[in-house]
């Protein structure tokens, strides 16, 4: 049973419900008046009181503009009810696949006395929440998914064969680093408030509210869409415009009926692991955390080199290891590895963690064409040599390429040497070096490796360069949007069609990690490869990952964690005198050619 505050927002959900509906009532009255108001007339002109030429006229005039609102008001009737409301992308979770998780929620959502939900289903995100998939849009269930495929971009219609109900429950769908970095126990008191929402889903006046909501908001897509002839423009323009105003119309109702379904919901949760659940919120910001690093700082190298690493999960738990390791608040993180993780809950937790990795590099990056050489799965024992090493080659490779399209500058004799690069930087002996903003105007995001840390400075420069260094670095930029803009898109990455996507390809990302890097990133980031590159050919050094930074350079196996301000005194004040000293320190020979590409 749910307590006062519980019954308090419940009341108040289905007070809103109510109102929402009663906006779709007046909406619905409004279009009913003009035939309304031809009824009376035809009434009058049968019993002879609105008799008269003049009655008859206004008889003709009212029927055609009565006949008009109503066809109309049909017309988005059935596009609100009809139109597919939009869907999470997410990656399906079989109960063969994983019948003690299927057990787990059963078990919690009995205990609530709510009714179960009729799906599981993945997302690459910190979240978890209910989704109603029961809109006819969005076809039947499949029949059979093999448990074993990793469809990457899939969605599960909310169906529940076990019950036969007619109206389903709406499908929970469950943060994948929750399931590899959370304990059973504390995945279940994690989820009991979430569980819990599937009680008022089954209240008919929120439902029936949330119904229209969602169908008002495919609405409006649907008349967004582009590409249509003049007169289907206009239409949509209408149906738009009408769907917006009953959204606003509702909106309010809306909100408010949705804060009261939380509400109820964590009220009833309040009896179900209440102790351990103040502990899982812990783990929760922690996940997050080292969620949100791993696939800025490791996986975003990867996406960008064509390649997507095939476990995130278990990356997260790698990572989350070592923070533990390094972060003496956190030593008590690590006793927690001994109990059972609650990725356990599925038959092939590899299989499923494939498949939300994939997702993930489509939600956040966008994805190619098609899978092939230049967009395949990698492991982290390969992460160092196929992400690390090819992306410092390739970034080195293209610097060299700018280099030489810079006007009188021929090119080098000596081939790619970091001591060309060094000798462009370098401001000639005797001239002060002179800083030139930077033409991009797009905040500098966090910087990937710790080689490169930002740097800040005073006055109003946020991303000073030398002159010649600014005329690299717009180089680079030029040169790194032609490559972009050269990749193909509109299939998906698993190779299947634009029909068998649940959201428009032409939208990716959706999710997209970090703005564009302004140019001084890019010179800082392809000098920094350059580095490397001449540490690996002539110093014997080797490409390494670190879970919480990412790329990373190793010397005589440990990391190379002060280079960041020597590049940096180079490319702003055109002082090559800290690197070099570097380089000669850790015998690294900026005079010899390195391998590009």
């Amino acid at each position: 049973m749910t307590g006062i505050g519980g019954e308090a927002g419940a009341r108040a959900a289905r007070s809103r419900a109510l109102a929402v509906l009663r906006v779709r009532g007046r909406a619905l009255g409004v279009a009913l008046l003009p035939a309304a108001a031809e009824v009376i007339l035809l009434t009058g002109g049968a019993t002879g009181q609105f008799a008269g030429p003049g009655w008859d006229l206004a008889r003709w005039i009212v029927g055609g503009f009565a006949l008009v609102v109503l066809l109309a008001a049909a017309g988005i009737a059935l596009v609100v009810a009809r139109a597919r409301p939009a869907e999470t992308p997410t990656v399906p979770v079989p109960e063969r696949a994983a019948p003690d998780l299927y057990r787990l929620v059963r078990d919690l959502a009995e205990r609530l006395d709510v009714p179960a939900p009729s799906a599981i289903a993945l997302t690459p995100d910190c979240d978890s929440w209910l989704e109603d998939r029961t809109h006819p849009a969005h076809g039947p269930p499949p029949e059979t998914a093999p448990a074993a495929q990793v469809p990457g971009l899939a969605t599960v219609p909310g169906d529940d064969r076990a019950t036969g109900r007619a109206a389903p429950a709406p499908v929970l769908v469950i943060g994948s680093p929750f399931l590899w970095w959370m304990r059973v126990a504390e995945l279940r008191a994690v989820l009991a408030p979430v569980v819990a929402g599937t009680g008022p889903s089954a209240q008919p006046d929120i439902a029936a509210a949330r119904r229209f909501v969602r169908g008002l908001d495919a609405a409006v897509a649907v008349s967004a869409t582009s590409g249509r002839c003049p007169l289907t423009r206009g239409v949509c323009g209408g149906l738009g415009w009408v769907a917006r105003l009953l959204l606003r119309a509702c909106r309010e109702h809306a909100v408010l009926m949705e804060r009261g379904v939380a509400s109820a919901a964590a009220e009833r949760a309040q009896a179900v692991d209440y102790g351990p659940r103040i502990v899982a919120q812990e783990q929760v910001g922690l996940a997050y955390a080292g969620w949100d690093r791993l696939l800025t700082r490791v996986a975003l190298p990867a996406w960008r080199m064509g390649r997507w690493p095939s476990r995130l999960d278990a990356g997260v738990v790698a990572a989350l290891t070592e923070l533990s390791r390094r972060d003496r608040l956190a030593e008590g993180f690590t006793s927690r590895l001994g109990e059972r993780p609650a990725c356990d809950l599925l038959e092939e937790p590899g299989v499923a963690d494939e498949a939300v990795s994939l997702l993930a590099a489509r939600l956040f990056h966008g994805a190619p064409a098609g899978p092939g050489p230049q967009w395949a799965p990698v492991d982290w024992h390969a992460y160092p040599e196929e992400v690390v090493d090819r992306t410092w080659r390739a970034e080195a490779a293209r610097l060299h390429r700018v280099l030489d399209a810079l006007p009188d500058r021929p090119p080098a004799p000596g081939g790619a040497t970091l001591a060309r690069i060094l000798d462009h930087l370098a401001d000639p002996p005797g001239v002060p070096g002179r800083r030139m903003p930077d033409d991009d105007t797009v905040p500098a995001p966090a910087h990937e490796d710790d080689t490169a840390p930002a740097h800040t400075h005073e006055g109003d420069d946020p991303d000073p360069t030398t002159e010649r260094g600014s005329a690299l670095a717009a180089g680079l930029s030029a040169e790194l949007a032609r490559e972009e803009s050269s990749v193909p898109h509109g299939a998906t990455a698993s190779g299947l069609g634009r029909d068998s996507a649940s959201w428009d390809d032409g939208a990716l990302p959706l999710f997209p990690l970090q703005p564009p890097r302004t140019g001084r990133e890019l010179l800082v980031a392809h000098v920094t490869a350059m580095v490397c590159c001449a540490a690996v050919d002539s110093a014997g050094a080797a490409p390494g990952l670190d879970w919480l930074d990412g790329p990373t350079l190793l010397l005589g196996g440990k990391r190379a964690a002060d280079l960041g301000p020597r590049v940096l005194s180079l490319i702003e004040e055109g002082d090559p005198g800290p690197l070099r000293d570097w380089l000669a320190a850790a015998g690294i020979r900026p005079e010899k050619p390195v391998r590009l590409g």
